[in-house]
C-alpha cells in the first residue's frame, strides 16, 4: 500500500509514529512523511535543521519532507498557537505541490494535540482522492479545557465546531481509546469511527549495544543510580497533564526509605518546577535524568524496579491510555498507576501491577511501599504479566498489519457507498 502520512511530531522527537512508519516500510508499505521541524518539547529546534526551508530526508526507508515551523519555544497560549499556526500555513502551502504527481492509497493523520494538524491532509484528500484516516490521540476541545489551556466557553464552542468540520472531511477516524468512541461520536457519525490503540516495538526482546547504552548511562550519571538503588521510574513528557505535584508530595512522604529513587526521565513545560520543589524541599530521593535516546530507554526500564504513570483526575483524563503504558507492560516491569479509567483498567486487567485514583497522594504512597514490600518474584511475576498483555494487545507488528486491514476495509466500504 502507498502511505502519505501527515503529523506535525515526527523523528527525532520521541512519537509512536516513527516506530509505525519504520514497520510499514519493514512489512514492504510504501511511505512518505510530511512534517515540520522538530522542536517538541524543549521548544527549540534540534540541532542539525534549521527553523525557515524546506528539507528532504531519508527515514528508514521512508521518505521525510519537511516544512518551516514556528518553534513552541517557552510554552504559553501564544508561543503554541503560533506553532500550531505555522504548521497550518506552512503544511497548505507547501505539501500539495511536494506530492503533485504522485498516488496513494491512504493519507493517515497522527493527531495528538492539535486536531488542526489535520486541516492540510484534508486539502491533500481533495487533490489526491486517497482515503483520509485519522488517528485521534487527544479529545479536542475537551482536552483544551480540561489543562486550563482554553476557559472561554465560546472559544470552546468555536473549536468544537472546528473538530466537527475536521472529522466531517474524514473517511476514517481510529481512536486510540475504545472510552473515545462516546465522546468523539459527539463530533462525528459513529459509523466511521475504529478502536485502533497505540503500538509499540518489541524492542526488549532485541539485543541492544550495552557499551553504547551503558556509556550514555554513565555521561548524565544514572547508571549508579539505577544500579545501587530502588528505582521506580517515571518516563516521557513532564508536563501540565501528567500529574507531577501529586509525585513531588508522594516522595516527600517517602523520603525516609533510604534507599528508593523516583527517577523522572523526560522534558516538557514542568522541568523548571520540578527542579525548584526538589531543591525548596530537599528531596534527594528525586531524581531529574533529563532525556535520552528512545534507544536506550528499554535498558533504563529494565535496571528499574518499577515503572510510574500518572495523570490529572479529570474525566478527559480518564478517557486516555498514556503512550507510556505499553511501553511499560513490553518492558516487562511491575507498573504502578496513579490515575483513572482506561489506563489504570488495563494495568489492573493485565495484572500488571498496582494502581491508585489519580491525584491520591496516600495511595500513590502506599501503593509503592506495597510493591517494595513484595519479593523479586513476585514482583518479577507482574511484568511477566504485563508482557504478556503486550504481545497480545499492542505489539507493534502485528498493529501495523491491522492498520491495513481497516484501512482496505474501509476504502472498500467507502467505494461500495460511492
Amino acid at each position: 500500500m502507498k502511505i502519505l502520512i501527515v503529523t506535525q511530531y515526527f523523528w527525532p522527537e520521541f512519537f509512536i509514529v516513527n516506530d509505525m512508519v519504520k514497520t510499514l516500510v519493514r512489512q514492504g508499505h510504501t511511505v512518505k512523511v510530511l512534517t515540520g521541524k522538530p522542536n517538541y518539547p524543549d521548544g527549540d529546534v534540534f540541532d542539525g535543521y534549521e527553523e525557515s526551508g524546506l528539507e528532504h530526508e531519508d527515514y528508514n526507508n521512508a521518505s521525510i519532507f519537511r516544512v518551516p515551523l514556528r518553534p513552541r519555544k517557552s510554552g504559553g497560549a501564544k508561543n503554541l498557537f503560533l506553532n500550531y499556526l505555522s504548521f497550518i500555513y506552512n503544511g497548505l502551502r507547501y505539501f500539495p505541490s511536494e506530492i503533485k504527481g504522485e498516488a496513494y492509497d491512504s493519507i493517515i493523520v497522527f493527531a495528538p494535540s492539535p486536531i488542526t494538524s489535520a486541516l492540510p491532509a484534508l486539502y491533500l484528500k481533495y487533490k489526491t482522492k486517497a482515503h483520509l484516516a485519522i488517528w485521534v490521540q487527544d479529545l479536542w476541545p475537551e482536552s483544551l479545557k480540561a489543562t486550563g489551556f482554553i476557559k472561554n466557553k465560546y472559544l470552546l464552542r468555536i473549536i468544537g465546531l472546528l473538530v466537527r468540520a475536521i472529522y466531517a472531511g474524514s473517511d476514517t477516524l481510529m481512536v486510540q481509546s475504545r472510552l473515545f468512541f462516546a465522546p468523539v461520536s459527539n463530533y462525528a457519525s459513529s459509523d466511521k469511527i475504529i478502536y485502533f490503540p497505540n503500538a509499540y516495538p518489541d524492542d526488549f526482546s532485541v539485543s541492544m549495544q550495552m557499551e553504547e547504552t551503558n556509556e550514555i548511562l554513565s555521561s548524565k550519571g544514572l547508571i549508579d543510580t539505577l544500579e545501587n538503588n530502588f528505582c521506580v521510574t517515571f518516563a516521557g513528557n513532564l508536563g501540565t497533564a501528567q500529574s507531577l505535584n501529586t509525585l513531588i508530595s508522594a516522595a516527600q512522604k517517602l523520603i525516609g526509605i533510604k534507599n528508593l529513587r523516583i527517577v523522572l526521565v523526560g522534558s516538557g513545560s514542568k522541568v523548571n518546577w520540578l527542579s525548584e520543589q526538589i531543591k525548596d524541599r530537599n528531596l534527594h530521593n528525586v531524581i531529574l535524568a533529563g532525556q535520552f535516546p528512545s534507544s536506550v530507554m528499554p535498558e533504563i526500564f529494565s535496571r528499574s524496579q518499577a515503572l510510574l504513570v500518572s495523570l490529572n483526575k479529570d474525566d478527559i483524563f480518564s478517557f486516555t491510555i498514556p503512550g507510556k503504558v505499553q511501553a511499560y507492560l513490553a518492558s516487562g516491569r511491575p507498573i504502578i498507576g496513579c490515575l483513572d479509567g482506561e489506563g489504570a483498567r488495563i494495568i489492573d486487567e493485565a495484572g500488571a501491577g498496582l494502581t491508585c485514583p489519580a491525584e491520591d497522594v496516600d495511595g500513590l504512597v502506599a501503593v509503592i511501599k506495597e510493591v517494595i514490600s513484595m519479593s523479586i518474584s513476585d514482583r518479577a511475576a507482574l511484568g511477566v504479566a504485563g508482557r504478556k498483555y503486550f504481545l497480545k494487545n499492542f505489539e507493534m507488528n502485528q498493529l501495523c498489519i491491522h492498520l491495513i486491514d481497516i484501512l482496505n476495509m474501509r476504502i472498500k466500504i467507502a467505494k461500495v457507498k460511492a
